[in-house]
């Protein structure tokens, strides 16, 4: 039997995990649509063919990015901006002093900001009861539990009704835009199973993965000191944090739910990737 991940892969010269989020199984026995909703990793070094192939041959018409405002900052606009057909939109996962909703407004630093802006980031916290997950488990949950209105807000953009596709992306596209992904395939009636082994699919190009990274003054200090081990998914990694959904809320829709993404968002998102 063919592996309904085989061949989802959009190779391009300017990325390296790159793939759609159609062909999926879904509980009822249908497939997730494709060319709706593409997950990836960092834009910024897109080539002229690579937008090309995205906004003409792939209809990409909306950038969900999932970033810091800090690396946004840091590695200056992407090719995608001068591009009028394409919107972005910013959510960050990790929390921030301020707040920031259009990527737009922070590619550039205005003059008055701050001393000490690269170390906006706040201090991430984790909860008392959470201490004892994995590092990665821990991280995730606190996507969920200190940026709820962030994940809630990627997922909301998804679901609008916009023509053409989307991207969601972050930095290495496996950890926030996992999260996100994970979230959404949920809604789509996508079973655990099949969201895990899309999760874990990165660590095909793993190597590439962070080498890509590992060329950036942004993100090179974190590769270079941490093993490729390290820096690769693991499936039991995503298969807890669908257990402790599925233990506290009764599962991924029912932490939507809790958050205020309620059942005609969800209708709507499903739409989009069925």
């Amino acid at each position: 039997m063919t592996s309904p991940h085989t061949g989802r892969w959009i190779r391009l010269d300017g990325t390296t995990n790159m793939r759609d989020l159609g062909g999926l199984p879904t509980t009822d026995g249908g497939r997730t649509a494709p060319g709706r909703i593409l997950r990836s990793d960092n834009l910024q070094t897109l080539s002229v063919a690579d937008v090309r192939r995205l906004v003409g041959d792939l209809g990409l018409r909306e950038v969900i990015d999932l970033r810091t405002t800090a690396e946004i900052l840091l590695e200056g606009r992407g090719p995608l901006r001068d591009v009028a057909e394409v919107t972005h939109r910013h959510f960050s996962l990790l929390p921030e002093r301020g707040h920031h909703t259009d990527v737009f407004a922070v590619e550039e630093p205005p003059e008055d900001l701050a001393e000490g802006w690269l170390e906006s980031l706040l201090p991430r916290r984790v909860a008392e009861h959470d201490e004892g997950e994995p590092p990665a488990v821990r991280s995730y949950l606190g996507y969920l539990g200190q940026r709820s209105d962030a994940v809630v807000d990627a997922l909301r953009a998804l679901a609008a009704p916009v023509p053409g596709a989307a991207v969601v992306h972050c930095a290495a596209g496996k950890d926030r835009t996992g999260v996100v992904v994970a979230l959404a395939l949920a809604v789509a009636g996508v079973p655990h199973e099949e969201i895990v082994a899309d999760y874990a699919l990165t660590a095909e190009i793993i190597d590439a993965l962070v080498a890509k990274l590992a060329a950036s003054p942004t993100y090179a200090e974190d590769m270079v000191s941490r093993d490729v081990a390290s820096h690769t998914p693991r499936a039991e990694t995503m298969e807890r944090v669908l257990a402790i959904l599925d233990e506290r809320y009764g599962g991924p829709l029912g932490w939507l739910e809790a958050h205020g993404f309620g059942a005609d968002e969800q209708a709507a998102l499903r739409a989009r990737l069925r």
